[in-house]
């Protein structure tokens, strides 16, 4: 009975997260150091205002950045409800894995030894952002499954040294560094945030956020195989191994490309999911997109906060996220993990 109420309100609750996204999407456009009236957002929006002197604040500063803080959202939201289901531990997450950390260290990386320049801004920085989130949550995965076993305590340890590691690196780079400007880079990088949203790098995180979750609908099935075990899900014909291989490779090819352009913004892909489950449960299908639109509606007022609760100084919004998932977390632990282990 539970699992047919929630078929049939996930159509209305994705509606109402929509409602909420174009909500949220005009606060963001109307907040900030100027205050523009929601009303003539939308004119400026539709094209009824083309002569408003606001109209370069809404559409060339403020709605790249919520657009990007949107993608950002959704992907990582996305990411984080696979990551759980792959490792069967709902206290997985991208950040707390390691993935976003190799990912913010790999694109460091390339902008400290001079990739990040021209073209390579849109080519080099994605590649490297990505090998490093691959590299990052392999290693995690490997050391946190030693002798077939995957505990909710190896898991955390593992992401959270593999993380120090990947810091460690990256303050090497900068102190190592003959540039003094690259402070401001890696500073932005590590602490996450929309600042240099502009229309020209929108293209990248969108295109990789479309495919990248319309693939992993499409294995939604997989997914939720998954739950049930490893010897359940060989026994209905899954090769988990395999599936496994590749969808850490797909993840951490999407976290990659976000990360590129948005820094380590941690806790969104875990607090997002589990949010999500009470309002539709555990089956992929539903829950994968209802991730993608409560994550964007999440980040965008994120970054809301971190644009106008301290104003006119702009918070990285990384560090309202991690102030917020900081705490779940902790409640997470003390409530004790859905899944603490497997065995192979």
């Amino acid at each position: 009975m539970a699992e047919a109420a929630r078929r049939v309100r996930t159509p209305l609750i994705l509606v109402v997260l929509a409602a909420a996204l174009a909500v949220a999407v005009v606060a963001g456009l109307a907040l900030g150091s100027v205050r523009v009236p929601p009303g003539q957002v939308v004119d400026i929006l539709t094209g009824r205002a083309e002569a408003s002197p606001l109209r370069t604040i809404v559409l060339d500063v403020r709605l790249p950045r919520v657009l990007l803080g949107a993608v950002v959202g959704a992907g990582l939201a996305v990411v984080g409800a696979v990551l759980q289901a792959l490792v069967r531990n709902q206290l997985a997450d991208p950040f707390l894995l390691g993935v976003s950390s190799g990912a913010s260290t790999g694109a460091v990386a390339a902008i400290v030894f001079g990739l990040g320049t021209g073209l390579a801004t849109t080519v080099l920085v994605p590649v490297a952002s990505f090998a490093g989130a691959l590299g990052s949550l392999v290693l995690v995965y490997t050391l946190a499954r030693k002798g077939g076993v995957l505990t909710t305590s190896r898991l955390i340890l593992a992401g959270v040294a593999v993380a120090y590691i990947l810091s460690a690196l990256t303050s090497l780079m900068l102190v190592t560094s003959a540039r003094a400007e690259h402070l401001r880079d890696v500073l932005y990088w590590t602490l996450g945030g929309l600042g240099a949203a502009r229309w020209d790098i929108l293209l990248v995180p969108a295109a990789a956020l479309a495919v990248g979750v319309a693939l992993l609908i499409t294995l939604a099935r997989p997914l939720d195989l998954l739950l049930v075990g490893e010897e359940g899900a060989t026994v209905l014909g899954l090769d988990t191994a395999r599936f496994r291989a590749a969808v850490f490779v797909l993840t951490s090819l999407l976290t990659g490309l976000l990360v590129a352009y948005s820094g380590a913004i941690g806790f969104v892909g875990l607090m997002v999911p589990h949010a999500a489950r009470m309002f539709v449960g555990a089956v992929h299908r539903r829950l994968l997109p209802v991730c993608a639109l409560m994550g964007a509606v999440f980040l965008v007022l994120a970054d809301l906060a971190a644009r106008t609760v301290a104003a006119p100084q702009d918070i990285p919004v990384g560090v309202l996220t991690a102030l917020t998932g900081g705490p779940f977390f902790l409640w997470l632990l003390h409530r004790g993990p859905a899944s603490e282990g497997n065995r192979d």
